[in-house]
Formats: structure tokens, sequence, C-alpha cells
């Protein structure tokens, strides 16, 4: 495994229930500022076998990025039954929810 991908790994498993990440931001913190789209594929392929909190991630804009219905549903009251409110138009306020790791 990359050392990158460790990082990703290392960073998901470390957000607090009630809180989340934007892929751009945990692409930051693990050293790669422009590898969002790194982080979307290390998320898709190793969150079950490393039982990483998945959906605690979410786009720039607060959103579940994810398309398909059932996914997305099950990202949505995965946050909401951490704490984490959902806006009406399905954003969540990143003042108030996105974590900060200290160090990676």
């Amino acid at each position: 495994m990359q050392p990158f991908t460790e990082r990703v790994i290392a960073i998901i498993k470390h957000i607090p229930a009630g809180k989340v990440m934007t892929y751009g931001q945990i692409a930051r913190v693990a050293g790669s500022p422009r590898a969002a789209r790194q982080v979307v594929r290390a998320l898709h392929s190793m969150s079950r076998k490393h039982r990483l909190p998945w959906h605690r991630v979410v786009n720039s804009k607060g959103q579940i990025a994810l398309q398909d219905d059932e996914s997305y549903h099950q990202q949505l009251f995965s946050l909401e039954s951490e704490g984490i409110e959902i806006g009406l138009n399905g954003t969540i306020d990143l003042e108030k929810y996105q974590y900060h790791p200290n160090h990676y």
C-alpha cells in the first residue's frame, strides 16, 4: 500500500462520531492537496476491509456525494444517528460538524 493511501486510511479511521471531513480536506491532511479523487477511490475500495467510517466523508459543499439512492440514504441515516443535522437540501453545516485533526 502506498504511504498516501495509508495516511488516508488512518485519517478516516480517526474521524470521531458526530463529525465529518471532506474528500479534499483528507487529501490535504494526507499530504497531497490535489488528490481528492484518490481519497474517493481509497474509500470505495478499502472501507469494508479496514472498517472505515465512510459515512463521515462528504464533498466540499458538505453534501453526501453518493448518487445511488440506497447508499445515499444509508449515509444520511448513519450521519443523523450520530447527531449530525442534515439540512433540507441535504447539506451539512461544515462550520458546526467539520473535524479538524491536529496532526498526521
